[in-house]
This record gives structure tokens, sequence and C-alpha cells, in this order.
């Protein structure tokens, strides 16, 4: 059977396990979006507290185990704690997540009908879409996002002895702009860039293929008369991510390390500090495995990350659909 007749019932069959661009409410879709990714967002944050503690030097958290690491933080300054720099991030996303999602789905529409008339697999065009779709949306919303990620990560070191005390998100942005101007915002844009988005390519590019190859092997795709349900969806839905967000966090840990210490820590003792130079530093304190400080708690940030983001994203897109 051709690309071309395996495609079509497939279309029927899963039509909504991949709703296009087109077909919804952008206004209801964004709304939605704003409302259950914030949800999303608190759960896993205090993974991301607690993964930014212990990449840090001067915490005297580092060499401790990340069920720990969350413990002393409950001991110390309660569940507040734990929340740090909540606020900021929650309120703070909402037009990068507008610009990221809008990006996202457009890109991938675009490669979806680029790609209609080539002779290539299902899931492979499916995959190359998606992963395009990825690198562009991380292209586009780090422009917004690494400003936010400074002040987030500065706000969770809060406490530590050598951290500068901040009273909030905007006496954040003043210090760091009187001290570095604009460009302190953007502390560690390059490395976030040009790594992130290969690894976001990766990623949606993983997860659109693998879910395809999931529907193949459970016998979708080819009966239009055999559609899944609401709990299948979600299931598959959520292994495709758990599985992309996992691998995605053994390739970027190391990377995220070097870049939260350069987004939180003002002086080495040598002058502005600067990507090789943190990397030569956390090379010389823990060896190669300093390079993977926090990974626990990355692990499960990105896998839960993974899951429920797509989970959720999903069923944004489920229920944005424009109504005949």
């Amino acid at each position: 059977m051709d690309s071309e007749t395996a495609t079509a019932p497939q279309l029927a069959t899963l039509a909504d396990t991949d709703i296009n661009w087109d077909r919804l409410d952008k206004a209801r879709f964004h709304i939605i979006g704003a409302v259950l990714f914030t949800v999303q967002s608190a759960l896993i944050h205090p993974t991301a507290v607690v993964k930014t503690r212990m990449q840090v030097a001067g915490s005297g958290l580092s060499q401790m185990g990340g069920l720990s690491v969350f413990r002393h933080i409950l001991r110390s300054d309660g569940i507040p704690g734990i929340f740090r720099g909540f606020g900021t991030s929650a309120v703070g996303s909402l037009p990068g997540r507008v610009l990221a999602l809008t990006s996202l789905e457009l890109s991938k529409d675009m490669m979806l009908k680029y790609t209609q008339g080539l002779n290539m697999p299902e899931a492979t065009r499916v995959g190359v879409a998606n992963g395009f779709a990825g690198m562009v949306s991380n292209l586009v919303s780090c422009v917004y996002f690494v400003p936010l990620d400074v002040v987030c990560q500065r706000l969770m070191v809060q406490g530590i002895p050598w951290s500068k005390p901040c009273t909030g998100p905007f006496d954040v942005i003043r210090k760091v702009i009187k001290v570095e101007g604009v460009c302190g915002m953007y502390r560690g844009f390059g490395l976030t860039a040009v790594t992130q988005s290969p690894a976001q390519a990766l990623w949606w590019g993983a997860y659109g293929a693998a879910q395809h190859m999931i529907w193949r092997n459970l016998g979708y795709g080819d009966n239009m008369d055999k559609k899944p349900s609401h709990m299948e969806m979600v299931a598959v839905q959520a292994t495709a991510g758990f599985a992309a967000g996992a691998c995605s966090s053994v390739i970027t840990t190391p990377i995220d390390t070097v870049k939260t210490r350069l987004q939180v820590i003002d002086d080495y003792g040598v002058g502005r500090p600067s990507v090789l130079k943190t990397a030569k530093t956390l090379l010389r304190e823990d060896g190669w495995k300093g390079f993977y400080r926090g990974f626990g708690p990355r692990f499960l940030n990105m896998s839960f990350y993974g899951t429920t983001m797509i989970v959720t994203y999903e069923i944004i897109k489920r229920s944005s659909v424009k109504q005949p």
C-alpha cells in the first residue's frame, strides 16, 4: 500500500490525535492553555528549585541527593521555599506561552504541508514536522524566556550565603541591569539557543514519530471504523511524552548545569563569568560528574514535564477545536 492511500484512513481514524492549526479556535486555545499550563507548572516547580540549588556552588547542597535537598529546603524555608520564583515564572510565562504555542503550531502546519507530496514514511514525515516546529518555537521563545529564566533562577537561590538579597523580580531586574546592562538579562542566551533548539527538535521529533508508531502498532490507521478512546489517547501520548522527556534530560543536563551557574553567579573572582570559564570551574571542582549535578531532580522534572506537558497540550487542542 503506498503512502497516500495509507495516510487517508489514518487521518480519518486518528483525527483527534493530531489536530492542526486550522481546526483550532485560537482564543480558546490560548485561554485554556494559560490556565492548564500554569497548574502544570505548579506541579513541577519544586523539582526545578531543588535542581537549581544542587547545581550552584556555595549552596552546601551540591553533594546531597535530591530528596535530601528537598527536605532541607522544607525544614529551612517551609512550603514557600520550594515554590520560590513560581509567581514570577507563572505570571511572566503567559505571554511567552502564547508566543511559543503559536510559533509551534504554525511551523508544524507549514512543514506538514510542505512535505505532503514527498515520498517518505508517514512516521518520518510527522517526526520531521514536529522536530522542525520544536526548533523554531524554541528559537522564537528564547528571546522572551531567557530573561525570565535569569530572574527566576536568582529568586530560587535566595537564602544561599553568597547570593545577593532581592526583594522581588523587579529588584532582580534592576540590580542585573545596573551592573551589566540589558546584556545581563540575556546571560546564557547563546548557550540556550544553540543547544536547546536541537534538543527541542529532537524532543518533538521523537514524540511525533513515537506516537505515530505506537498508534500503528496498536492497529490504528487502516481501519476507518476503529477510533481510539479518550483514555487510549491520553495513555499513548503520555508514554511518548515520558520517553522523549527522559531521553532529553540525559542529553541536556550538562548544558543546563553550566547555564544555571552562568545565570546566578556574579563573580568567580576572575572577572565576569563566561561559558568556558564556568565549565572549567565546574570541572575543577567535581570532575565530569559535576556536569550531572541535579540529574535526579532534572530527570524527574523533564520526564514528568514531558508527560504532563504533552497530555495537557493535547487536551488543550482537543478542547479548542472549532465547532462545526
